[in-house]
């Protein structure tokens, strides 16, 4: 089994945490002796809605914490000190369920930039990548993480994006920043939500190839109305199907 940090990324309302929880669903399923972790990194703090998990402490609590604790004080020394004790409150930040740890960035208070957030996220994935055999990131919607480098050691990279012209841009301007700062072995686009077959042949990822391409899934937004985890979906569910071809075609499975 070949450990792989997997991020998702697209632009905002295409689906891209839905499909992340399906891919923890599906690793859970697939590798049950694998350790998975899953990485809340959107402020929007949609995945552990997604899972169904319940947060008491995020990366930035931490962060915050660590800021804090340190402000004032001038010797060096000190401060090196409290960020190597940044390694065992991450672990204790994290949340156990079955078959996989989440943790979440969560959302700075301050409105504005989130580049300090960002720096710290990009040292927490170097952190946890080698204690765990498969990582799954649910980006921010656009480019700004890759853009600052925090996703530059991923190893796949699935793009996610509507029937629409907008979103599918979005992705492409993803890859070619991506080809330029991330280290990737693999990419490829999710063509989510087709509503109609003749659709496809319209849809230009540019040289994305694509994984899969999801029909709406009815059971899905059931769930979400219902409040139902994306890890109860069904088998033979839309999304479920399109996720595991979709990692079996960048070969995850």
């Amino acid at each position: 089994m070949e450990k792989a940090i997997i991020t998702v990324a697209g632009k905002g309302g295409v689906g891209k945490t839905s499909i992340s929880a399906a891919i923890v669903r599906q690793l859970v399923k697939s590798y049950p002796e694998a350790k998975i972790l899953a990485i809340d990194a959107d402020p929007a703090v949609g995945l552990a809605t997604a899972l169904d998990v319940e947060v008491t402490q995020t990366v930035d609590d931490i962060r915050k914490s660590i800021l804090a604790a340190s402000k004032g004080d001038r010797e060096k020394k000190r401060t090196i000190e409290m960020l190597g004790e940044v390694r065992f409150r991450i672990f204790d930040a994290m949340v156990e369920k079955d078959g996989y740890a989440f943790i979440a960035v969560g959302r700075p208070e301050a409105a504005g930039c989130y580049c300090s957030i960002n720096a710290y996220l990009k040292e927490v994935i170097s952190m946890l990548s080698g204690e765990f055999d498969y990582v799954v990131i649910d980006g921010e919607a656009g480019i700004e993480q890759v853009n600052r480098r925090v996703m530059e050691k991923v190893t796949h990279m699935i793009l996610v994006t509507d029937p629409s012209k907008k979103g599918t841009r979005v992705i492409q301007t993803i890859k070619t920043v991506a080809d330029e700062l991330v280290m990737y072995k693999e990419i490829g686009a999710v063509v989510n939500r087709i509503n109609d077959e003749a659709l496809k042949g319209y849809i230009d990822t540019g040289d994305i190839p694509v994984l899969s391409y999801i029909p709406d899934d009815k059971t899905l937004a059931l769930y979400d109305v219902q409040g139902r985890s994306v890890l109860e979906l069904p088998d033979d569910s839309n999304l479920v199907k399109g996720v595991r071809q979709a990692l079996e075609t960048i070969r995850i499975l």
